[in-house]
């Protein structure tokens, strides 16, 4: 399984070029030659033996991966071949489509001279010579296609009875003799490996020669394998107490050589002792798997020593398991763990170099699937009661084993809840596996103890992981919170977890070939139309708009800060200008970005209708208000920074957009306004062309007043504001006879309608204090009320209650009373 994980990385380089790059054969530069009848039949021989293997099932699993391979390599032999005999036929298509006959108006082909009539029949020949073999690869290619997913449906099938088959009992002792006599078997097979490898002289001569050399290495390797983890724990903790910025990520670097260096220890080790030739097959058998089955061991220490921490301790990227009274103990079962699947991989090597059989391979492992499971079972136990951040996001921090059920699925976060239940998940097998060893299923409880166990440290990796991307965003970004609600760590953590995904594959039993198997189905994309629609053409898509879309963003910018400020419009008109050239340029990078992917939008034409149909019934008011927003732009009835009123909403305009206008209220609330109200409604704007408005002002006086009096007063007041224009002059206007007073009015042109409600309250505050100057009474409204039976209420003082009222109006305290006619208010 490590070397599956390797060989991920060794293959990740291969999975990122394009389709189909194998070397084609070319004759002549710019012309390219499909496959020829030799090289179909070597590929028909290939497929041949492929269906033959296929139809008989009897060919080993190793086999069946090597002819998967060559048909690979034949697929993508071909691919390449028919994509350059593709693209001479599309060239080939046009030279015809340019020399095509004109028509007569009754549609009919006119004829040409005969020099392009030869050249039309020359290219069509050519266009069918090239076709057929074309059309032979795109065969042979869906051939080799449906070989490799019938090879992959074949190894998966054995690869499910094997799950299934039931072997010897380990818990039958009649098994047991069988086991020792292979293990005594396998040791007395190293014995003999190494006596006759010192008994050959030859070989001890050989050995003596490369003897410094191999001691050497043999040392270097035993000194950084004792000695590494110490190294590096050392700089880790100098890293971290150090005040320079990035510490972190200094000390996670440090960290890793934990796992490193005792690695590059046992290859050293590995090379320094084949090197002397005196290792003998067996025995370098199990040197080879030693260093990858150590890697259990020091992945598990190096995860130990993020999560598993005493308090006080701080690690470079630290988990919440860190401290606590059980942290020895967790350290003891995600250690444990680690050297059981180290053991696993050593005693699997071990049976294959004894020759064990199936039931001496049950019984050796048995006890390794105990302890795996009982580790198993714990370590989940702990991590499913109190998972790293469980402590809910609100209300006091304590202990997941004290929250009910209900506060840990409101309270905790996804990541927390997948946590829980992965723990969960790791108890189920570590119950699960060492049963089906005990029913005789040895590769059942392998795959029920090693998955789950590679599954928690790559949950436990990529936590780590996410976690210094928060700290390191927070560090780079001076952000105290952490830097959790920000978008560029979330999308990073998130691309994290994605790429974990094709190790979590590996790790449940997938292997390589299906990984590239699937990304390159991935890459050839769907084909819409005549288009297919490719991850490449997807790239080459959004890299050329985005391209268009920074570039539109710097001429929009260059616009507003630039170029249209020199200029005599207005900021309406800019912002205008600025937002119109911001659509052209994003539809004209739409337009180029999909004509540069090659994507043919005469294939999306019956896409286009239906859109047509959605825009006619669902769509048509956002399609109103989308030309709308344009005729706003264009027309600019209204402006930014105008002061309109629409809909009973008045306030400023703040922003214009293709679908709806903000109006920024005198309450300092927005209001958003559909384009199609300002187009179709009415609107009242207050500061269209100019800022210059009209206030009125309303006053009344007393009867009996100087009317020539008070409207000299009234004209002086007016004219000493200085917001009152001067030309036109203000006017005062006697209005009419109220009921209560005399009604003036001063109607004056103001510098800035945006001041009018100021303008008012001013001059209110000079007419208010000039009439009391001069002795000007301002009424307020005065009304008399008449009882038809005042006696009634001189009678009895119950009645008053049934007598009728023509007001319930209160009466001045200071109003006469006549005794006739009732009280007079």
């Amino acid at each position: 399984m490590i070397r599956a994980l390797s060989v991920l990385f060794l293959v990740a380089a291969g999975l990122l070029l394009p389709a189909g790059t194998a070397v084609a054969q070319v004759d002549e530069p710019g012309s390219a030659v499909a496959p020829e009848t030799s090289t179909y039949a070597e590929f028909d021989a290939v497929a041949r033996r492929a269906e033959e293997a296929i139809d008989a099932g009897l060919a080993s699993t190793l086999a069946f991966t090597s002819l998967r391979q060559e048909l690979v390599d034949w697929r993508d032999r071909l691919s390449a071949e028919n994509a350059i005999g593709a693209q001479r036929l599309r060239t080939l298509q046009g030279q015809l489509e340019a020399l095509a006959p004109p028509q007569t108006a009754d549609g009919e082909a006119q004829e040409q001279a005969d020099p392009i009539s030869e050249r039309r029949a020359e290219l069509q020949a050519e266009l069918r010579e090239i076709g057929a073999p074309a059309l032979l690869a795109s065969e042979a290619r869906a051939r080799a296609t449906g070989l490799i997913a019938e090879i992959d449906s074949l190894v998966r099938e054995r690869e499910a009875r094997q799950l299934s088959e039931r072997g010897p009992l380990p818990v039958n002792p009649a098994n047991w003799p069988t086991a020792a006599a292979a293990v005594k078997r396998g040791v007395e097979a190293f014995r003999l490996d190494v006596e006759s490898a010192l008994r050959g002289e030859a070989k001890l001569t050989d050995a003596l020669s490369v003897a410094p050399a191999a001691s050497t290495t043999t040392l270097f390797g035993l000194l950084i394998l004792l000695r590494g983890r110490a190294w590096s724990g050392r700089l880790e903790r100098r890293a971290m107490a150090s005040e320079r910025t990035g510490k972190g990520a200094l000390a996670f670097a440090a960290s890793l050589g934990k796992i490193a260096l005792p690695f590059l220890g046992l290859l050293a080790i590995y090379a320094g002792l084949t090197m002397t030739g005196l290792v003998g097959l067996r025995v370098e058998t199990m040197l080879v798997e030693l260093p990858f089955a150590a890697l259990y061991v020091l992945i598990a220490g190096w995860l130990v020593d993020h999560y598993f921490l005493p308090d006080g301790e701080e690690g470079p990227a630290p988990a919440e398991h860190s401290g606590g009274p059980t942290w020895r103990r967790d350290r003891v079962l995600a250690a444990g763990l680690g050297w059981t699947l180290t053991v696993s991989v050593l005693v699997r090597t071990f049976g294959e170099v004894a020759e064990a059989g199936a039931a001496a391979t049950a019984v050796l492992m048995f006890p390794v699937h105990l302890i795996g499971g009982a580790l198993l079972f714990g370590l989940g136990r702990r991590i499913a009661i109190r998972p790293a951040g469980a402590e809910p996001e609100t209300g006091p921090a304590r202990g997941l084993e004290t929250l009910p059920e209900d506060d840990v699925a409101e309270g905790m976060p996804l990541r927390v809840r997948i946590t829980r239940t992965v723990g969960q998940l790791a108890m189920l097998g570590g119950l699960l596996g060492p049963l089906c060893a005990i029913l005789g299923y040895e590769e059942a409880a392998t795959v029920m103890l090693r998955p789950i166990a590679l599954t928690l440290a790559l949950l436990g990796m990529v936590l780590l992981l996410q976690r210094l991307v928060f700290d390191l965003y927070a560090l780079m970004s001076r952000r105290l919170d952490g830097g959790t609600d920000a978008l560029a760590p979330v999308l990073v953590a998130f691309a994290l977890t994605l790429l974990a995904l094709p190790f979590l594959a590996l790790i449940w039993g997938a292997r390589v070939s299906d990984l590239t198997e699937l990304w390159n189905r991935f890459r050839e994309g769907v084909a819409l139309g005549d288009t297919r629609i490719s991850p490449t053409v997807f790239l080459s898509f959004a890299i050329v708009f985005a391209i268009g879309y920074v570039l539109t963003r710097l001429i929009q910018g260059g616009l507003r800060n630039t170029v249209l400020p020199r200029t005599r419009l207005d900021i309406g008109g800019q912002n205008a200008i600025a937002s119109g050239v911001g659509y052209v340029g994003v539809i004209l990078s739409a337009f180029v970005a999909i004509t540069a992917a090659g994507i043919n939008l005469s294939a999306l034409g019956y896409v286009a209708g239906a859109l047509s149909v959605g825009i006619g019934f669902g769509l048509q008011n956002i399609v109103s208000n989308f030309v709308s927003g344009i005729i706003l732009l264009i027309e600019r009835p209204i402006s930014q920074g105008d002061w309109i009123e629409v809909g009973g909403q008045m306030g400023y305009v703040r922003d214009i957009s293709v679908r709806s206008t903000r109006i920024e209220t005198f309450d300092r609330t927005d209001v958003i306004v559909p384009n199609a109200d300002l187009i179709s409604g009415t609107v009242t704007n207050w500061t269209r062309g100019n800022s210059v408005g009209r206030v009125i002002v309303p006053v009344g006086v007393a009867y009996g007043t100087d009317t020539q009096k008070v409207s000299d007063i009234l004209m002086a007041i007016a004219r000493e504001h200085p917001m009152v224009l001067h030309n036109p002059e203000p006017a005062v206007l006697f209005r009419t006879f109220g009921a209560d007073s005399l009604e003036f009015e001063i109607r004056a042109i103001l510098r800035d309608v945006n001041w009018v409600m100021n303008v008012h309250t001013d001059l209110n505050h000079a007419i208010a204090k000039r009439f009391a100057e001069e002795g000007i009474e301002i009424p307020f409204a005065q009304r008399d009320i008449w009882l038809r039976n005042p006696e009634v209420l001189r009678d009895t003082g119950g009645a008053a209650a049934s007598a009728p009222a023509a007001s319930p109006s209160p009466a001045p305290a200071d109003t006469p009373t006549d005794p006739d006619k009732g009280d007079l208010t």
